[in-house]
């Protein structure tokens, strides 16, 4: 048909396969000589069959269910919480002067220094989680949207003013608009921040069987490395996906202002 595009294999650009399959290669290569403990260094086929494994047995798509759940519901709290916060300390000199010497206080604390406090008020379960995954996502998100709000010129507000528009009308059609690419921006850093809290939290906050952390601790546990490969691979291959959506989104959303990735 006319106008329809054609597939080519030319096309892809597979130079950054290069370098996985040449280490897929040495591993190999080194397991296959017998020079290494094969317990440790396990062969790429002990990792293959225990990833077959898992995922005909139920347990990686469980444990994946569990930490998208976590995941997604502490982003989501924490980016409506960090985009409404940004907003308010850029648009109000009050509340800047009130809250903003309190949260750059906070945002240089280490995430995992707040675990011991979240763990004592919300116990070891998903809210613990949840809540942790929340705060992994809030600082970026309203440091973005910060920057977004105050980079808007004077002379847009001007325009606002003179069109008569009250507070909220400003913030939904001058603000929001304006500092959206940086609030995206803020977004996507806080997506990665969140899956990264997200496999932490389970790690440091273990109390259940469920989520693809407890696969890594369920491995290094019972000394099953090749079971520790396939939780940390598992893990790796769903933030990538995890990037490359937000990627996607993000192209997509700024696209009427032409902005390019």
């Amino acid at each position: 048909m006319a106008g329809t595009k054609k597939f080519s294999l030319a096309k892809l650009d597979l130079r950054g396969l290069v370098l996985p399959a040449l280490l897929l290669l040495i591993w190999q290569l080194v397991t296959q000589s017998g020079s290494v403990d094969t317990r440790i260094i396990v062969p790429p086929s002990a990792v293959l069959e225990s990833g077959w494994n898992t995922l005909i047995g139920g347990e990686l798509w469980e444990g994946l269910k569990a930490s998208l759940f976590r995941d997604v519901s502490g982003f989501l709290l924490g980016a409506l919480a960090g985009i409404g916060l940004g907003v308010l300390l850029g648009v109000s000199r009050f509340a800047n002067d009130f809250l903003g010497p309190t949260f750059h206080g906070l945002k240089h604390i280490s995430l995992f220094a707040w675990v011991p406090l979240l763990s004592a008020v919300f116990g070891r379960d998903d809210l613990a989680k949840i809540v942790f995954v929340a705060f992994s996502t809030l600082f970026p998100v309203v440091l973005a949207t910060l920057e977004g709000v105050r980079g808007i010129l004077k002379s847009q507000i001007e325009v606002a003013q003179v069109h008569g528009f009250n507070r909220w009308q400003t913030i939904t059609r001058l603000v929001l608009p304006a500092a959206s690419p940086q609030i995206l921006s803020g977004l996507h850093l806080g997506l990665i921040y969140a899956w990264l809290a997200t496999i932490g939290g389970e790690f440091i906050l273990a109390s259940t069987g469920e989520g693809l952390g407890f696969i890594v601790i369920r491995g290094r546990v019972s000394f099953h490395v090749d079971l520790i490969i396939v939780g940390m691979l598992f893990i790796g291959v769903t933030g990538l996906v995890f990037n490359h959506i937000a990627t996607r989104i993000e192209a997509r959303l700024l696209h009427w202002r032409g902005v390019r990735h």
